[in-house]
């Protein structure tokens, strides 16, 4: 193929991969795990950057090789077909085959699983659990008879692997003893903006999932009721984390609170259509923002 050649899509080739990793979606991955790892060096543990870096890896190729995943499967299922309205898909645009797309997927899982026994060498039977786990999770989440993203439950497992378990398990990583609560309910404030991305994700698609068959927790709610869900999960992060560290501890976190109470508003009245597409973005983003101060905070 020319530089210039395009595949179904209008999509350059060599970009095709760069839409099937879906790199909107990778600060979910990343974000925890500095969270974690900023945690244990605010509390006087030593920095081990080469430790940090790899859990970092490992956490995004695990969402990668989700994506993937994620992807053929739809795709298969025809989820994702022409009249999808968010981003494209590589399956259902005939970018590259279901099987070529789980291949690679395939290779991101197996990558991650080699920088895991980095991480168990540096962290133990702990982290292999922690490991096994997320590989575990983010296979079953699209792939399988009854996968977790067709079901009610998907944002629960964000909640859970995206928040609570990334940020726990960078922590343990860094310092080599288990969280205090305080930790933990960070990765829960962590991971309720995450699960809040998937929600408008699964409100977005709420009419192609109704078609296919899917039941997630936007199919299975009202409209409304789906976005006050959001707008839960858009405040929860202030609530857990002044539990955890104290209200006035806060600091620099609660120059966040505007944005997300501005997503939460607009959400609310926000058309089912192309325009959740810039929700999606802008509450992975609100997430980042959120994170960053209260990283920043901790550290000063």
């Amino acid at each position: 193929m020319s530089q210039g050649e395009t595949v179904a899509g209008g999509v350059p080739t060599p970009n095709r991969w760069l839409v099937g990793m879906r790199p909107r979606t990778l600060t979910m991955a990343a974000v925890p795990v500095a969270t974690g790892a900023v945690l244990a060096w605010s509390e006087g543990f030593a920095v081990d950057a080469p430790t940090f870096i790899v859990t970092l890896l490992a956490a995004v190729l695990i969402q990668i090789g989700t994506n993937l995943f994620n992807d053929a499967s739809d795709g298969l299922r025809g989820t994702d077909g022409p009249e999808r309205i968010g981003p494209m898909r590589l399956t259902g645009a005939g970018l590259a085959t279901a099987e070529q797309v789980r291949a690679a997927g395939i290779i991101c899982f197996v990558l991650a699983l080699l920088a895991g026994v980095y991480l168990v060498w540096a962290g133990g039977l702990v982290i292999l659990l922690v490991g096994l786990a997320s590989l575990a999770s983010g296979y079953a989440y699209s792939s399988g008879p009854r996968p977790l993203s067709h079901g009610p439950w998907s944002e629960i497992w964000v909640i859970v692997f995206f928040g609570l378990v990334a940020v726990a398990g960078s922590y343990y990583l860094q310092a080599l003893v288990l969280p205090e609560p305080a930790v933990l309910l960070t990765g829960l404030a962590i991971g309720a903006p995450a699960a809040a991305v998937l929600l408008v994700n699964n409100v977005r698609d709420r009419a192609s999932d109704q078609r296919v068959g899917r039941r997630t927790l936007a199919v299975l709610l009202q409209p409304s009721s789906a976005r006050w869900l959001y707008s839960i999960l858009m405040v929860l992060p202030f609530v857990l984390l002044g539990l955890a560290w104290g209200w006035g501890a806060l600091g620099l976190v609660w120059l966040s609170l505007p944005l997300f109470a501005w997503l939460s508003l607009r959400f609310a009245r926000l058309a089912a259509g192309p325009a959740m597409n810039e929700q999606l973005g802008q509450t992975a983003l609100a997430q980042l923002v959120l994170a960053a101060l209260f990283c920043f905070e901790r550290l000063t």
